[in-house]
């Protein structure tokens, strides 16, 4: 196999938080990137995932370009100290190494949280960048529908996808479950509502992560309330979530019908006594996520309150995550068997030139014998040979075909390459294109 898929990496097994925030790009960036790199390396086809976890570049080129890619991302976010960020990379310099190596990325083994449903998406979409540049051909975008067919496979046959495993996602699943919609909620449905109202308090890491899961969800009431204004700002702009100041807590959990609280506190902010003054408390749901706890446990005496602590939810998220730990085998032998014939159709791809070759000079052979006698040919007669030749030269080309893709299975073709290339003298052959063999 000919080592031209390369990549590198960056991600949160090699870089800290405030590194990867420093390098992500957004998508006109990553479409732009994909532009230089065939602009500035003559790469024809290329891949940008750039996620909050990963930045991750993969590229055809002869030549092993991965430190200058590395440079050039730096630069491009205006980090002139190069050298000092190097480090932060994981650099795959061949063919096999990035190929699993995104295989597993796509399946979510490299995820944060084991089998992330999220990566998936991710990863179409900047396959589609590729394709809308033209920046994917024949290699890239077998190896797309490949990856995609095997992370079917991987939902189909595995329990690696199943249920909520991070704390964030499983609070917001818990709360699809409980109030996902007017008939999910007596109190929603009185209401005539299509949705729970939700306020999420406190911004911090596992907060920031609920607003995540919140959007992915498609859930579009959402209040965010934070003790720094900023940081609610950026993330309500960003989701077209409604903010709140921290001063009016009292009244915008009046109005909520989910309360999430993952706010850093001495003592609970939120107490029964809190509640027993708010008018038109009938149903409410309070998930406290925060450790120490900022809502007392005192608030379910309260009519109407229900109460889900991090100890609930992070049980509901240890138990979907044993359940895909357990499938990790599973989906490494799938991911193996797809790399194994993804591999086979690789190397055939290398002697699909040698093969057109062949094909065309059998084809004008086949033509420059017929036209000797066609003036002596009624129509009839014509159609017949046609039909007769070229039936012969499609038996004549079976063999040699089936032993040459037999070669590269044992990656010994470049000998009967050669053999037919003397024999046929196919150099001055026309080459057709390689994907005929597909």
């Amino acid at each position: 196999m000919h080592d031209f898929f390369k990549s590198i990496s960056l991600s949160h097994k090699t870089a800290p938080l405030a590194v990867r925030e420093l390098i992500a790009l957004n998508e006109d960036e990553s479409k732009g990137f994909l532009i230089k790199l065939r602009d500035f390396f003559g790469a024809t086809e290329s891949l940008v995932i750039s996620t909050c976890n990963r930045t991750e570049v993969y590229y055809t080129s002869a030549r092993n370009l991965n430190q200058e890619i590395a440079r050039l991302l730096l630069a491009e976010k205006g980090i002139t100290s190069t050298d000092d960020y190097l480090s932060y990379f994981h650099f795959f310099d061949t063919q096999a190494t990035a190929v699993r190596h995104l295989f597993e990325v796509c399946t979510g083994l490299h995820s944060q949280v084991v089998g992330d449903m999220q990566i998936p998406n991710q990863v179409k979409q900047a396959y589609q960048w590729s394709a809308d540049l033209d920046m994917a051909g024949p290699f890239l975008h077998r190896l797309m529908h490949t990856i995609f067919y095997t992370n079917k496979r991987v939902a189909q046959e595995t329990s690696f996808r199943d249920g909520a495993a991070s704390v964030s996602y499983a609070a917001v699943e818990l709360i699809e479950e409980l109030v996902g919609g007017a008939s999910g909620c007596p109190h929603l449905a009185e209401q005539g509502s299509t949705g729970p109202t939700v306020l999420v308090i406190g911004l911090g890491e596992i907060g920031a992560d609920i607003c995540e899961n919140l959007a992915a969800r498609k859930m579009n009431r959402i209040t965010i309330c934070n003790r720094t204004r900023s940081k609610a700002d950026v993330l309500a702009e960003k989701h077209g979530f409604r903010v709140a100041d921290f001063a009016n807590l009292t009244e915008e959990i009046a109005k909520a019908d989910v309360i999430i609280s993952s706010v850093l506190v001495e003592k609970p902010l939120v107490t029964a006594e809190l509640l027993s003054g708010l008018n038109s408390l009938t149903f409410k749901y309070f998930f406290d996520l925060s450790v120490p706890r900022s809502i007392d446990v005192n608030v379910e005496q309260v009519p109407g309150v229900l109460l889900y602590n991090i100890d609930h939810i992070r049980n509901r998220a240890d138990e979907a995550l044993s359940r895909r730990m357990a499938s990790i085998p599973q989906v490494e032998a799938i991911i193996d068997q797809s790399i194994g014939e993804f591999n086979d159709w690789s190397r055939e791809m290398v002697v699909s030139p040698t093969i057109n070759k062949f094909k065309n000079a059998l084809e004008q052979i086949r033509k420059d014998e017929i036209a000797r006698h066609l003036k002596n040919m009624t129509a009839e007669e014509s159609e017949k040979v046609e039909k007769i030749t070229r039936n012969i030269m499609q038996k004549i080309m079976k063999a040699p075909v089936l032993q040459l893709k037999a070669a590269c299975k044992r990656g010994e073709a470049d000998t009967l390459i050669d053999v037919l290339t003397d024999l046929f003298d196919l150099e001055k052959q026309p080459t057709d294109s390689p994907q005929s063999l597909h």
